[in-house]
């Protein structure tokens, strides 16, 4: 699927301002993420922090699980945002575990958009970021 401009801005737009909803006291790290699904739904995230560290949640899995969790598990593309208190200064990719999460409900040409801004990001697919994953 080829993303319009206008859908990739807007999808960048959403994740930044899920940095604001960023429960981060320990990292200070916050980031955000938007996640689109097939049927044209946006899902936010963003990470939610735990002093046990474990039971912590990044933005792009929460975005995932808000969707798996009301029925949803097709999507065609992920924007994710992030810096240190809330200062997006580089690109901000997904951890390996997000990455094997977006692989067990994404196709291998899902997008991932990383954003510095509106008008600064890249797009990869899922297979460039996470080549011979784990797949149904």
């Amino acid at each position: 699927m080829e993303l319009e401009s206008t859908a990739i801005k807007e999808l960048i737009a959403k994740a930044i301002k899920m940095l604001d909803y960023s429960y981060v006291p320990y990292s200070h790290f916050h980031v955000g993420a938007a996640l689109l699904a097939k049927n044209g739904t946006v899902y936010t995230g963003c990470n939610i922090e735990n002093a046990a560290y474990g039971p912590s949640n990044c933005a792009e899995r929460t975005a995932v699980f808000k969707a798996v969790s009301e029925g949803v598990k097709e999507f065609d593309a992920i924007a994710v945002v992030g810096g240190p208190e809330g200062q997006i200064k580089d690109f901000c990719p997904p951890c390996g575990v997000c990455r094997q999460v977006l692989a067990e409900f994404c196709t291998r040409d899902f997008k991932v958009i990383l954003a510095k801004s509106l008008e600064e990001y890249r797009i990869f697919t899922l297979e460039q970021l996470l080549p011979e994953s784990f797949s149904l």
